[in-house]
């Protein structure tokens, strides 16, 4: 457990009774869920959140309801003392933690389902994923109510399903995305790239690569279906496997026509090495 000079709540009536006071003194909430292993990406969103609002919540959660059986629930790194310091740095002003009979108590059984940007891509592979991630968002905008809340666009699609629950659920959080944060050779930070060895690591770069010369490919009028074949063939080389390496539609990710993308795009993948999973994307401007 983190230290008591460290604000945090662990129950829903705690982190109500701090924002309730904020919001007494007319003071701007912002909000940043994570699943903790906090790196510099996280970091900042909590910056970023700290620059537009008054005060800020950042929650750590491991979502078991974005885990399908057989993945790395139990695994996926937890280092509460190392990301409260993290937090304490940034300047956070509350770091909520509820557990997972807090957010699932005996007996639950609502649960959102979103089908427009959450259809196709990641949820091809891991079809149980925006249902838990909406679900939890959902939980977790009710319990903060946050006038702002922060994502990174390293999980771009992810970014999209939160703008469309928001929107079909009339939930008044406004929702603000942060830059990809990256390491010195580009690759996403991501908590799962500590899964990586020193060889995985090295080819773990080479994804940035891809993209960037993907989106350059469009960008330079080579028609999207000829882009992506060369994309392909370039990720199927490097990595053990690709769940997928295509350009959509940066507003809808509607899939746009075999010859050149005559509006803003993303270029996304997910590919594999050994038992780690990496996902990453870049944008792409049609062609002058």
């Amino acid at each position: 457990m983190i230290t008591q000079q460290i604000p945090h709540a662990t129950t829903i009536s705690a982190l109500r009774t701090r924002v309730r006071s904020w919001r007494d003194d007319r003071l701007s909430v912002g909000f940043v869920p994570t699943m903790g292993a906090l790196h510099d990406g996280h970091i900042s969103l909590v910056r970023l959140a700290k620059a537009q609002c008054d005060r800020v919540v950042t929650s750590i959660f491991v979502n078991p309801k974005q885990f399908a059986p057989g993945e790395d629930l139990d695994a996926y790194p937890r280092t509460l003392m190392d990301d409260a310091e993290k937090l304490t740095d940034a300047k956070c002003d509350l770091i909520y933690l509820p557990t997972p009979e807090i957010m699932y108590p005996e007996g639950y059984s609502a649960g959102v389902t979103l089908k427009g940007p959450a259809l196709g891509l990641e949820s091809a592979a891991r079809p149980h994923f925006f249902d838990g991630v909406a679900t939890v968002v959902a939980k977790l905008f009710n319990q903060v109510r946050p006038d702002m809340a922060f994502f990174g666009e390293k999980d771009y699609q992810q970014l999209l399903v939160i703008r469309q629950l928001v929107k079909d659920l009339d939930i008044p959080v406004e929702i603000l995305a942060g830059e990809t944060g990256r390491d010195r050779d580009g690759l996403a930070l991501s908590s799962r790239n500590a899964y990586l060895d020193a060889d995985q690591r090295r080819r773990a770069g080479q994804l940035n690569v891809i993209l960037k010369e993907f989106a350059a490919a469009l960008e330079a009028g080579t028609g999207h279906k000829a882009a992506r074949e060369i994309a392909y063939t370039a990720a199927s080389e490097t990595f053990d496997s690709v769940d997928y390496i295509e350009a959509r539609c940066a507003a809808t990710l509607a899939e746009p026509g075999d010859g050149p993308i005559t509006q803003p795009a993303r270029v996304l993948a997910a590919v594999r090495l050994g038992s780690t999973r990496l996902i990453d994307n870049r944008a792409a401007k049609p062609p002058a």
